[in-house]
């Protein structure tokens, strides 16, 4: 199949000749994200477990975040040059090992080296971008990706409180053992499902590696790879954050805190939603901007209200939906310009986009701790994410004046 295909393919569930079903794309895109946020509730019981302080448990999150960044720059040019189905395969049976190892650590120390070799899991959510790309053109790319993330986007939201759940009443183990669980059954369902989707071309890894200078050196890609990475690390600061402002400013248990972290899920399901919808009709361009603007105006009106001495759970927790809703309509149309850049470099443009994002994420994850104290409020971690919110907006514009440098809306 071309890569440069304008039409969507035929699909047939279960059938491993053709690309695999938007059901297939969802889960990979969904397990993914389980793993980063089903056992955040459980940060607490894991470290008394393990006999560590918060901010040493609080690894599990921010480490984890720093090596998917690692995996996905190395992930995707290895995926454009193999193809997308052995890589797939390959970690997400690597993740469902690393789970139940995870399970039995005997200790802290190789409790995380289990962690960190479930990073594997992150490939499936980058090379889903791919086979999007791989399968339709730029607009219809970004359409779809809107709905596979739309799909997806419940996991978040019931992650938190299936893992607060599951650590009240089996412990914090029960959580990885969904998630090995999860693994299992997502390698069965790529196995059957997960046709091969990119189209190797002559000249081998040689011919692949002359194309990257025009990738990296592009303006456009840069803009589309920042815009992304500074709206997802404000969610990042919040997961950093939040489940220390859930438990030590306002008093909430595990089960509560496990019910309100997943208000951002409840907004990126409208916005991605709405990407799936408008992303063809309004363009790519403009839908990145109208999600950093919504972004940054919600952590404005959240700051706004902590100055006011508006502090309550549902204040906080509730304008984590604009965090949710911005990304949900940023996300999906940022990947893909930047997979459009250069379509043959797909894999690794996914990649090295989401190396960005998550390894952002991960560096605001660790000053989210650092800020917050048991005098301080959330007032800080709001600060931050307004501040990382108002930079996508710059990046957002700085995409669309390059586009109206070169003469176009899409690129």
């Amino acid at each position: 199949m071309s890569n440069a295909a304008s039409t969507a393919p035929i699909v047939r569930f279960l059938d491993r000749t053709t690309p695999p079903h938007i059901a297939t794309l969802i889960l990979m895109a969904g397990v993914g994200a389980l793993s980063l946020n089903v056992f955040l509730p459980s940060l607490p019981s894991m470290a008394e477990h393990f006999g560590v302080e918060y901010g040493l448990i609080q690894l599990s999150v921010s480490a984890y975040l720093a090596t998917t960044a690692i995996v996905q720059i190395l992930i995707g040019p290895i995926s454009d040059r193999f193809g997308r189905r052995p890589v797939v395969l390959g970690t997400v049976a690597i993740f469902t090992l690393a789970s139940l190892g995870a399970v039995l650590a005997p200790n802290f120390t190789v409790f995380l080296i289990c962690r960190l070799l479930q990073t594997a899991i992150a490939t499936a959510f980058a090379i889903s971008r791919a086979v999007v790309r791989d399968m339709v053109r730029q607009d219809q790319a970004a359409s779809m990706i809107g709905y596979v993330t739309m799909g997806m986007s419940i996991v978040p939201m019931l992650g938190p409180a299936a893992g607060g759940l599951l650590d009240e009443v089996f412990g914090w183990q029960a959580s990885f053992l969904l998630l090995a669980a999860s693994g299992f059954l997502l390698f069965i369902l790529c196995f059957f499902d997960q046709g091969e989707t990119f189209t190797k071309r002559e000249g081998g890894f040689a011919a692949q590696v002359r194309e990257y200078p025009d990738l990296l050196t592009s303006q456009r890609f840069w803009a589309y790879c920042l815009a992304a990475a500074f709206s997802s690390g404000a969610f990042f600061a919040y997961l950093g954050g939040a489940p220390f402002v859930g438990t030590e400013v306002f008093k909430l248990d595990a089960s509560q805190l496990g019910i309100y972290f997943g208000s951002p899920a409840i907004g990126y399901l409208v916005g991605n939603g709405l990407s799936g919808r408008f992303s063809i009709r309004v363009g790519v361009n403009r839908m990145v901007l109208f999600g950093a603007a919504i972004t940054a105006v919600g952590m404005a009106l959240l700051l706004m209200c902590d100055l006011v001495g508006l502090v309550h759970p549902l204040v906080f927790f509730g304008f984590m939906i604009f965090i949710g809703l911005g990304n949900g309509i940023l996300l999906p149309n940022a990947n893909a310009g930047m997979l459009s850049v250069r379509p043959a470099l797909a894999g690794s443009a996914a990649g090295l986009g989401g190396a960005f994002m998550i390894g952002g994420g991960a560096a605001l994850s660790v000053i989210a701790g650092f800020v917050l104290g048991p005098e301080t409020g959330a007032r800080p971690l709001i600060v931050l994410m307004l501040l990382t919110t108002m930079s996508s907006v710059v990046c957002a514009l700085w995409g669309i004046m390059r586009a109206r440098r070169v003469g176009a809306e899409t690129l």
